[in-house]
């Protein structure tokens, strides 16, 4: 079998790799019907995370169950399946609680950018349609995946609420779909900061009402206008570095929330300015098991298009060139058909 492999900065390889197989009896093997480049594959490709070994990429999947472990009674071999990219047994305290992403269990997809993968835990794990889904459905349903519960999550932790004003920080894919997020949960504004118009128009398609083009200091300046003072009652960062942080928290009115979900290179936050700041803040890796069966069906419904975010499909065999047109802006995020 044919994969995608990450070697180094900048070195990605569609090469031979081991064909899945199960290893425990809790393990699926799935036939990948779509896969993706998510924007944290990014960090390792622009060398901002070390690479010590290769590794295979792609955390974001749906397909067809091909093969099922002892175990498993959740899913059936035919069955269209979507998964979190945190893996879970759905059962520990902490899933009980709706973070899956913090399980006991927890482990990481990854190696899904080929034809085939396999996905341990696959009980608390993989989430079935009862019938097979049409194919222009694949995009939403690979969404859902990752991108869109982690937008979704971002836009839970902030706590919006319908009649709320949301401000998002971030353009890229995450940030567009806790746009559509935040409208779904009834916002009645939401501001989207965003320098780039082909993202821009993608954020009022979902549901943005303003668009701030400033960053940092400028860009909080520009909330506080917006909001005659008050701040955001809800804030979502989406980047995760430290001017997205302190403009998200800077962003908020004092008691609003702050969803984080931008995986963080170089963040440190300021104790006093948090004492002083009185604004929540809530996030991490999203429990996107959680949400898994509503946007399932918020999509089958044909209620929400998380999948126009993907505005470049390619053949897994040129995974390489939707790395470098993700890098590049190119593209705000690859869909790879096998």
């Amino acid at each position: 079998m044919l994969g995608t492999v990450l070697y180094g900065p900048g070195d990605v390889r569609f090469e031979e790799r081991p064909t899945p197989t199960i290893l425990k009896p809790t393990d699926a093997i799935i036939r990948l019907s779509a896969s993706c480049i998510c924007g944290s594959d990014l960090w390792p490709y622009r060398g901002l995370n070390e690479i010590t070994e290769p590794m295979a990429m792609g955390h974001e999947y749906c397909g067809i169950v091909e093969e099922v472990g002892s175990e498993v009674t959740s899913v059936r071999p035919g069955q269209f399946v979507i998964g979190s990219f945190c893996l879970s047994d759905n059962t520990c305290p902490h899933c009980r609680f709706g973070f899956q992403s913090s399980c006991r269990q927890r482990e990481f997809m990854s190696g899904a950018q080929a034809p085939r993968a396999r996905v341990p835990l696959a009980d608390g794990t993989l989430v079935a349609t009862s019938d097979l889904p049409a194919d222009d459905l694949i995009p939403s349903l690979l969404a859902v995946s990752d991108v869109l519960g982690t937008g979704w999550y971002a836009a839970d932790a902030a706590d919006v609420k319908p009649g709320s004003t949301v401000a998002v920080v971030g353009d890229g894919a995450v940030g567009l779909m806790g746009v559509l997020a935040a409208k779904q949960m009834g916002a009645a504004r939401i501001i989207a900061m965003s320098r780039h118009k082909t993202r821009q128009a993608l954020a009022l398609e979902y549901g943005a009402t303003d668009i701030v083009t400033e960053r940092g200091d400028e860009g909080v300046a520009r909330i506080q206008e917006l909001t005659q003072g008050v701040g955001a009652d809800s804030v979502l960062e989406c980047v995760g570095t430290q001017e997205s942080m302190l403009q998200a928290i800077n962003s908020a009115r004092p008691g609003g929330s702050i969803g984080y979900v931008g995986v963080p290179h170089g963040v440190a936050l300021e104790g006093e300015r948090l004492f002083f700041g009185q604004r929540r803040l809530l996030g991490g890796p999203a429990p996107v098991r959680r949400f898994l069966p509503e946007l399932i069906d918020l999509v089958l419904a044909r209620k929400i298009n998380p999948g126009k975010v993907f505005d470049l499909e390619l053949p897994l065999a040129e995974v390489a060139e939707g790395y470098r047109a993700m890098d590049e802006r190119r593209a705000i995020k690859v869909l790879l058909r096998p």
